[in-house]
């Protein structure tokens, strides 16, 4: 089996219930285009969608009751506009990576995953985290920067540089690169 991408939908299942929240919902409003096209591109390539979501500390629910109650609260309109596909995937993390105690790096390697998209919240936070932990672990990674967000727009421009710098990431747009060019290109590293 030939390694492929997966694109990780990081915490846009949100109820931006906290301080600075308003911000970071206003800013999410611009996410929805692209991120919602680059599940389209990866329907028709056969790249799998995984998302990656905290859960609010609602320990009991199955994924669907975290959807349900996010789509119940301050996130409805995001949450049914980026809510995941029957197709896609779905990992609770309990912390900012989507890697730390979570089901993940089990998962890449069984989908056969070298590359990754990572899109979504926060930039400076949960999305430099995960970018990280990926990275350690050698995945090569795009992470466009017209399909993440923070509370202040500086943050993610703050973010971005340090995982195109430090972690060797693509940060062009959507609008710029399709995930197709992307998959073309020659890998910067290799999963281990």
């Amino acid at each position: 089996m030939p390694s492929t991408a997966a694109i990780l939908v990081i915490d846009v299942l949100n109820t931006f219930d906290f301080d600075g929240g308003g911000g970071l919902k206003e800013a999410v409003a611009d996410l929805v285009a692209p991120i919602a096209s680059l599940r389209r591109q990866a329907a028709a390539s056969d790249v799998p969608v995984i998302y990656v979501n905290d859960n609010y500390g609602r320990w009991h629910d199955e994924p669907s009751d975290i959807i349900a109650w996010i789509g119940e609260g301050g996130g409805a309109s995001f949450a049914q506009a980026l809510k995941p596909g029957p197709q896609d995937y779905f990992v609770i993390k309990p912390e900012s990576s989507g890697f730390y105690a979570t089901t993940l790096p089990a998962l890449l390697p069984r989908l056969n995953v070298s590359r990754l998209i990572l899109v979504g919240v926060a930039a400076d936070i949960c999305v430099l985290f995960t970018a990280a932990d990926a990275h350690m672990r050698e995945y090569d990674l795009w992470v466009p920067r017209d399909a993440v967000a923070s509370q202040e727009r500086e943050r993610s421009h703050w973010a971005l540089e340090i995982m195109a710098n430090g972690m060797s990431a693509e940060t062009c747009s959507t609008a710029d690169l399709t995930l197709d060019a992307w998959l073309a290109r020659t890998p910067k590293t290799t999963a281990s």
